[in-house]
């Protein structure tokens, strides 16, 4: 396998550069991110497709991951309950080393073979679920393991990785394969991996609450107003929405039926 993501950098002698110059060709790598994202656009079609049709029939999505695209997995999934108004456990992300130990980044537990479906075991997985490997490699132990079980007991599969004809992809159903090069430092999959990772769970995550109907226009209906900042959001959310004219009167009928959703309802 040509692992891309592991070349040496384009860039030479990085301790002798001045600031300006590290920031500008970071900013000069970080703009091929959405280009090769933007190539790969009918691959990523295609996993959320099928995703959104095995959430509306019941199903629920699992991310299988480790060290940084594992992490950002996590960042992704638990902001949906609050800004769709989902159901927790309707996506979920299995971490090498457990969530529990999200914060200690144990890199160590990536070669772990076995948790990942003792894990996924732990939340009754089933055929109705559909579980995506995060992998810059494509050949991370963990995730690699994790998708086999899978595919051995008939479970849908798909995964994002960044380095062509890996093992990850090979495995996979529905496989998305976006190559942006060799790091500006060497090996820190971090970056450019990272970054496509984030933009394409990103990606996944708001337009599968588009097609599941938590989006009205430009306007998260569902969104849960557990603070004051989202409340005031929601209030002018709603006024748009209903043409009341008065942010107390907005702010009450919400109150009263707790979402922007039924009180729009209520309101017509």
């Amino acid at each position: 396998m040509n692992i891309i993501t592991e070349q040496s950098s384009h860039y030479r002698y990085l301790e002798k550069m001045s600031i300006a110059e590290i920031t500008a060709c970071i900013n000069d790598e970080d703009q091929k991110v959405a280009l090769a994202i933007k190539e790969k656009l009918f691959q990523i079609n295609n996993l959320i497709t099928v995703i959104t049709g095995m959430l509306r029939n019941g199903g629920r999505l699992f991310y299988a991951g480790a060290g940084a695209g594992g992490r950002l997995a996590v960042l992704d999934t638990l902001e949906l309950p609050t800004t769709y108004g989902i159901k927790k456990g309707m996506v979920n992300v299995i971490l090498a080393g457990g969530l529990e130990n999200l914060i200690h980044a144990p890199e160590d537990r990536e070669d772990d073979t076995s948790a990942g479906w003792l894990a996924l075991q732990d939340f009754n997985i089933s055929v109705k679920d559909i579980v995506v490997g995060v992998s810059a490699s494509g050949a991370t132990p963990f995730v690699l393991a994790t998708l086999k079980n899978c595919r051995q007991a008939s479970i849908t599969t798909g995964c994002i990785v960044s380095n062509p004809y890996s093992p990850l992809a090979m495995m996979a159903d529905y496989p998305v394969e976006v190559i942006t090069g060799p790091e500006f430092v060497t090996g820190s999959t971090r970056m450019k991996c990272g970054s496509t990772q984030k933009m394409i769970l990103d990606m996944i995550s708001t337009t599968i609450m588009i097609q599941l109907g938590k989006v009205d226009d430009n306007s998260m209906i569902d969104v849960m107003p557990v603070n004051n900042k989202i409340m005031d959001r929601s209030v002018k959310i709603l006024m748009n929405k209903t043409g009341i004219n008065k942010y107390e009167q907005a702010k009450e009928l919400l109150l009263k039926y707790g979402s922007i959703r039924e009180a729009m309802t209520a309101f017509r």
